[in-house]
């Protein structure tokens, strides 16, 4: 059986010899004060990459510890070929150093029950691991430890197709969410021919009950850029973040849904934002200039992201999303903020004249 590691080139050397939980935590947090410390100096595209490397080694770690620890415990290794893989931003290869974890597992050949109890011990157990290693929990309870999923090469593909014959808000969403699955450990072949069949299904048409690229779209349009009709940031009101900017929900999820769409619209399979933004600009399908300013828009995101406020408890940082009003006052991250949101809002007006076009279509 061959396995590889998303982070195989990478020489993170404290975090791969990592024995236990808390010494992977304990490598985590000196590698990634070390990288906070050059953030400053070093470009976003190639901070982002380390960033993304460091997370790569710690949950491929993260899932040796589990496999050592399940057959210490006596319940052997694995009884069937896996893959684990990542989602969200992590699937994006877009994480900041605070990221919660968004993660699956792809099971091979063998659906007994076995099987299926050994990858339940694994899948739990290894979410544990990650949130010891200073992952919190998804939200949304996309994670191993959740059975949604945690599912053979066959149940995913019958999920899969089961949520593209629905087409209802969730169904899209979940197929949104695997749009940008990424391989990060195990068997990267288990990894591959999902997303192959994650491309084909994304390629089909429902017809007049509404083709998946037309809910994509729905979906797509709920979240707007945060600037009002004025052109003024719009803030949060009320709360402990009055007067603070949030950039996950107000510039970085509308511009990376945005792109997303356009990839599935023109059949592009990768899952991060960049290498989507790189084949719509090969592939020449709208003006080079319009794309060249949302890769603009994107690299912003990104460095807002990682300058977010953000929380530290023993040793580990915790994002809160916003960016603060004492930064929102400078007058080039004012700027920086209104063009790219800017961009954003024009993207969108472009997509809401596509979906009534679309309507339109199948009245």
């Amino acid at each position: 059986m061959s396995y590889e590691t998303a982070a195989d080139h990478v020489s993170f050397q404290t975090i791969r010899s990592a024995s236990t939980p808390e010494l992977l935590r304990s490598a985590r947090l000196e590698e990634q004060l070390s990288l906070f410390g050059r953030f400053s100096s070093t470009k976003i595209e190639e901070w982002n990459r380390n960033a993304g490397e460091l997370q790569d080694a710690v949950m491929s770690q993260a899932a040796i510890l589990c496999q050592r620890q399940l057959i210490e415990e006596g319940f052997g290794s694995p009884p069937a070929a896996y893959a684990f893989v990542a989602y969200g931003s992590a699937g994006r290869n877009e994480q900041t150093l605070w990221s919660d974890q968004d993660n699956g597992l792809i099971i091979g050949k063998g659906d007994g029950p076995e099987v299926k109890a050994y990858f339940y011990r694994f899948g739990v157990r290894l979410s544990q691991l990650l949130e010891q290693a200073g992952y919190p929990p998804c939200p949304g309870n996309v994670m191993t430890s959740n059975p949604l999923w945690r599912k053979s090469t066959e149940d995913w593909i019958r999920q899969l197709e089961n949520w593209r014959e629905q087409l209802g808000w969730e169904q899209v969403r979940y197929l949104m969410i695997a749009a940008d699955m990424r391989h990060i450990s195990g068997d990267s072949k288990l990894t591959g021919e999902l997303r192959r069949t994650t491309h084909e299904i994304f390629e089909q048409d429902s017809g007049p009950e509404g083709n998946l690229a037309a809910a994509v779209l729905r979906n797509t349009i709920r979240h707007k850029a945060a600037l009002n009709v004025l052109g003024q940031v719009i803030t949060e009101q009320t709360g402990d973040h009055a007067g603070d900017f949030d950039v996950k929900y107000g510039l970085y999820l509308p511009l990376v849904n945005a792109v997303r769409y356009l990839a599935v619209e023109y059949g592009i399979s990768a899952s991060s934002t960049q290498e989507r933004l790189a084949r719509l600009i090969k592939l020449e399908v709208t003006p080079y200039r319009w794309l060249e300013s949302c890769q603009n828009a994107f690299y912003t995101a990104l460095r807002f992201r990682s300058m977010t406020s953000y929380l530290e408890e023993d040793g580990t940082l915790s994002g809160t999303g916003y960016l603060p009003q004492s930064m929102l006052k400078q007058k080039e991250i004012r700027r920086e903020l209104r063009e790219a949101l800017g961009t954003v809002k024009l993207m969108y007006r472009t997509l809401q004249r596509q979906q009534r076009y679309a309507e339109r279509k199948w009245l």
